[in-house]
Order: structure tokens, then C-alpha cells, then sequence
């Protein structure tokens, strides 16, 4: 049995159901068995006090001798033993009666006698022996009379109504087992629906609807009301899309133009003052383009627009780039940036944005690392392809790690250092764009930020050739 289905809530649901209704028709049967054996019983002793009184009234009005009539009459009339009679003397010599001894047997609270009798032989000339009830009296002169009643027909219907119950309960049981089981998967399979689609549209496929299957159950009333939602979502999110890309648009390239005329200006005569003034213009200027193409990438990557564009590429070769790049930018601050990918990465994503995303790392690394220490970018293969950037600054206190990954928050108070805290925000939409486990943890000192990727799933062909005998 799979696991998944024992772990579900509807199947331990309906286990508990069952449970339930299980001991209240253990309830129910028992009451049904006791009531029925008791209600034989008491027809049988009912039965026994009829003729006893019967006996009584024909012994005080015709005494011993017509007493013994009777019985020799009722004996004559019944020779199945059905009623068993048996009058003795004080000797214990039979008067009258259909046994032919007085009985031993176990003997009950209520003063009856337990016992078996012989009501003839099977086809192996075997005696059949039956059981009985009786009750004996003590007569004037010590005679003892005996009147009974065969068990036996009654104590095999009890016996048979107790396995009729047993049976039905255990094919209840069995029954409800299987109900549960197949009422437990068809609801996974509809969760499974959701799930998947929900894992679709989480990872930004904003197309991805849930299946309406037409029973017009509540998970198709379900399906259409969050699809209804889904459309509702997708139109919105394309309308900001439009105008952020607008708005980009139209501010990046005034931007860009501003700059590019203070660019010209600086190449004239200018005083001191001014050249620096206009320098500064630039350096705010080069800041807005920056934090407009920021919020333009995370945008794009929180979209899973760029899904579309995903193939493998190299993490080492993509590493070696980004770290070649940035080694001028720490020999400015005289910090040294290494690289350690001993063994090549193939990783499936987005490579450009991948590399935007390290790129932030190492800017972070070298902005906040110690002056003259150094920064290690680490391409690993185990547990899973990964990306690690670490140096040896102040690092993040704990407490403060997950507020880092959020848009325009700088741990700086004074905001001393440049950026537009965007950086790490881009590297935690990128990690989610690629299904990538984001961590933020202490380098001992400084900090240590690694990105692990999932695997790239073998082909089947090598799957099988690895399950082959060598």
C-alpha cells in the first residue's frame, strides 16, 4: 500500500469513520445476539413452568397415581424427547417418564439441571447425544418428578445467528476498508490535480488552470472559482507588467539621455565646482538606471516568464566569468577574489540571469567584506549542484537574515555604503525562478550565501545501463 495514501487525511478520516462505525455495530450485533438468546431462554423456561404447573394441578386433583398417567401419556406422545418427563419413586425407581435414569449435570443459579440426553444413532450406529434443561420437584412419599425441554435446536441457532453476525461484521469491515481505500485515492487524485497545477502556477506559469472534470462536485465548483481568480490575477499582473515596463521605458531613457549630455558637458572647460557637481549627477544618475534595471529583472524573474529560455550550462564556466570580472573591482579595496570549482556543474536555468544573481553576491561580498581580506565564490557538485559566494566581513546576525532577502532593505542604518538594496531580493527571485534552496548562514566570519540548484534528472537510457551487471 503506498505510503502517500496512509498518510492521507481522507483515508485516516475514513479509518476513524470506520473505527467508529465499527464499535457502534459491535454495540449494535452484541445487543441483537444477547437479546435474541435471551428471549429463546426464557421461552424454554417459560415453556418448563407451563407443564410444570400443568403437573402440579393434575397431581393435587388426581395425586401420585394420575400424575404418573399423565406423564406416561405426554412421554407416549412425545418419543422425540423434545419434552422430557421422568417421575421416580423414593428408591428412585421410574414411574413414568421418557429417560431412564434421573440426570447428573451442571446445575444453574435459577435450580436447572444442565445435561445430555440420547436421542438415537447416526448412520455409524453411534449414539446422539443432545443437550437439555430440567427441573426436578420433590413429591409427598419422597417421589421426584423431572420435566425438561432438548436444547439443542435452540443452543445451534444461537450458535448460528453468533457466526451469522461475526461473518457480516468481519465483510463490514472488509468493506469499509476497500470503500476507504478507493474514496481515499480518488480524492488524492484530485488533490494531486491541484497540487501539480498549483505547483505550476508557483513556479510562474500564470497559463496553468485546474482541471474541471463536469461532475459539478465541489472540486469543480472549486476549479472554476479559482480559475476565475487565476484569470482575474493574470489580467492584473500583465496590466502592471505593461506599465512598469512603460514606466521603465519612458524613465530609463531620459535617464540614459541626461546622462549621456552630462557626459559631453564634462569634456568641455569647467570650473572645479562644477565638474564636480556634474560628476555627482552622473554617479545618481548611473545609480536610478541601476535600480530601474534591478526591479525590471526581479520582475521578469518572479514572473517565470523566462522559464521559456532555460537549458543546462555550466556553473564553473558561468563562476569563472562573473569572478574574472569582479577581480578589479577588489583589487580596488585590495580584496582578493578566488574561485573553487574543482569539478564542471551542469545545471538547467536561466544562464544570464543566474550570473546576474552571482554577480550581486560577489558585489555584496566585496562592498561589505574587510578591506584586504578575500572573497571565495565555490562551485559544488554535492549534495547539489551548488553556488556558494562567502567572505569575511561583519556577515548578517541571524535574526536579520530573511528581512535581507526583502526589496529596498539595507542593513545599514546610515546607509554609508552604496546600493539600492535590491541586490539579494534579485538573487532570492532568481532562487525561486530555478526551484533553488537559498541560505544565508555565518562564514566564521563574515558571510556565507549558497544556492543550491536541483539536479538534472539522468535519462532514462543511463538509468537503465546503471541497473545493468557490470
Amino acid at each position: 500500500m503506498p505510503t502517500k495514501l496512509l498518510k492521507a487525511s481522507t483515508f485516516r478520516l475514513t479509518l476513524v469513520y470506520l473505527a467508529l462505525f465499527c464499535v457502534s455495530a459491535g454495540v449494535l450485533f452484541g445487543f441483537i445476539y444477547v437479546a435474541s438468546s435471551t428471549y429463546m431462554e426464557r421461552q424454554t423456561e417459560e415453556t418448563i413452568t407451563a407443564e410444570i404447573t400443568g403437573f402440579v394441578d393434575q397431581y393435587r386433583l388426581r395425586g401420585l397415581g394420575g400424575l404418573r398417567n399423565t406423564i406416561a401419556q405426554r412421554a407416549a406422545a412425545r418419543p422425540d424427547r423434545a419434552s422430557i418427563y421422568l417421575l421416580v419413586d423414593r428408591t428412585d425407581r421410574i414411574m413414568a417418564g421418557n429417560i431412564d435414569r434421573w440426570p447428573e449435570g451442571q446445575e444453574t443459579d435459577e435450580g436447572y439441571v444442565l445435561f445430555p440426553i440420547e436421542t438415537g444413532v447416526d448412520e455409524n450406529d453411534e449414539p446422539v447425544f443432545h443437550r437439555a434443561i430440567a427441573r426436578g420437584f420433590l413429591l409427598q412419599n419422597n417421589a421426584r418428578l423431572l420435566v425438561g425441554r432438548d436444547i439443542e435446536e435452540r443452543l445451534s441457532i444461537q450458535a448460528t445467528l453468533f457466526n451469522t453476525l461475526v461473518i457480516g461484521g468481519g465483510i463490514m469491515i472488509v468493506l469499509g476498508v476497500a470503500g476507504g481505500l478507493v474514496m481515499s485515492r480518488w480524492m488524492l487524485g484530485r488533490l494531486d490535480d491541484v497540487n501539480r497545477a498549483t505547483t505550476r502556477i508557483m513556479m510562474g506559469d500564470l497559463t496553468q488552470r485546474f482541471a474541471d472534470k463536469g461532475s459539478g462536485d465541489e472540486f469543480d465548483e472549486l476549479a472554476r472559482n479559482l480559475n476565475r481568480m487565476l484569470d482575474r490575477i493574470e489580467r492584473l499582473l500583465a496590466g502592471m507588467r505593461q506599465v512598469t515596463d512603460n514606466v521603465a521605458h519612458d524613465l530609463r531613457t531620459p535617464l540614459n539621455r541626461l546622462r549621456s549630455r552630462i557626459e559631453v558637458a564634462l569634456m568641455g572647460e569647467q570650473t572645479d565646482e562644477a565638474r564636480e557637481l556634474l560628476e555627482a549627477t552622473v554617479r545618481d544618475a548611473d545609480s536610478l538606471i541601476q535600480t530601474f534595471n534591478a526591479i525590471l529583472s526581479i520582475a521578469r524573474a518572479e514572473s517565470g516568464e523566462q522559464q521559456a529560455e532555460f537549458e543546462p550550462f555550466s556553473l564553473r564556466e558561468m563562476a569563472q566569468d562573473v569572478t574574472e570580472l569582479y577581480e578589479p573591482l577588489g583589487e580596488e579595496r585590495n580584496i582578493v577574489v578566488l574561485l573553487n570549482a574543482p569539478a564542471d556543474v551542469q545545471v538547467i536555468g536561466n544562464r544570464h540571469l543566474v550570473a546576474q544573481a552571482l554577480a550581486n553576491l560577489v558585489d555584496n561580498a566585496i562592498k561589505y567584506g574587510s578591506e584586504a581580506g578575500h572573497v571565495l565564490v565555490e562551485v559544488r557538485a554535492r549534495p547539489g549542484p551548488s553556488l556558494i559566494v562567502s567572505d569575511d566581513g561583519p556577515g548578517i546576525p541571524p535574526e536579520m537574515r530573511e528581512r535581507a532577502l526583502e526589496r529596498f532593505v539595507r542593513l545599514d542604518p546610515e546607509r554609508t555604503t552604496p546600493g539600492n538594496g535590491l541586490g539579494l531580493s534579485l538573487v532570492a527571485a532568481v532562487a525561486r525562478l530555478h526551484e533553488a534552496k537559498l541560505s544565508l548562514d555565518d562564514a566564521r566570519p563574515g558571510l556565507r550565501v549558497s544556492m543550491t540548484f536541483p539536479a538534472i534528472p539522468a535519462p532514462a537510457n543511463a538509468r537503465q545501463e546503471a541497473r545493468l551487471p557490470a
